[in-house]
């Protein structure tokens, strides 16, 4: 256990939240991964002045936070979009045509994989399935699963999106 713990990098509320789930686990470094969850349910991404502060709140070096947090699909180092459209590219999905849904979603949104819309509207991943392989082709969009999807409807159901 460290001897004193760092200074939040700003006067932000949520920090507490976060120094009270490091400080549970006597900001020993199997928190990792938790820390870096209530940092990103916090701000809903991870950026670099949030990582090098969990970093050294769990005295630990910052190329090992920021390797935990770049290996695990579920941490996001960018901010996410107000909507989130997760592509399945499973096997199923993508026989099915996963590759025409993220092709239409490119060229109505002018978006890849990855990224977010300028508007921060929408955020379009991927994923190596998403467990409705008998829904194929699968999305998650904001959180629902929508199977037997085609391009058209998928853009159409996006477009709508507040």
């Amino acid at each position: 256990m460290q001897q004193s713990k760092p200074t939040p990098p700003n006067d932000d509320k949520r920090w507490k939240i976060i120094n009270a789930t490091m400080r549970r686990s006597g900001y020993a470094e199997h928190a990792l991964i938790e820390a870096l969850h209530s940092v990103q349910d916090a701000f809903g991404y991870l950026d670099e002045t949030s990582l090098r502060f969990v970093a050294e709140s769990l005295d630990l070096p910052a190329s090992k936070v920021f390797g935990v947090a770049t290996f695990y699909h579920l941490f996001t180092l960018k901010p996410k979009g107000r909507h989130t459209c997760v592509v399945c590219t499973g096997t199923a999905c993508y026989i099915k045509g996963a590759g025409a849904l993220i092709e239409g979603i490119e060229q109505r949104f002018a978006v890849n994989p990855g990224e977010t819309t300028p508007d921060d509207r929408l955020s379009v991943l991927t994923a190596r399935c998403v467990g409705a392989c008998g829904l194929a082709p699968a999305v998650v969009l904001d959180r629902d699963v929508i199977g037997k999807q085609d391009a058209d409807a998928l853009v159409e159901q996006l477009a709508r999106l507040e």
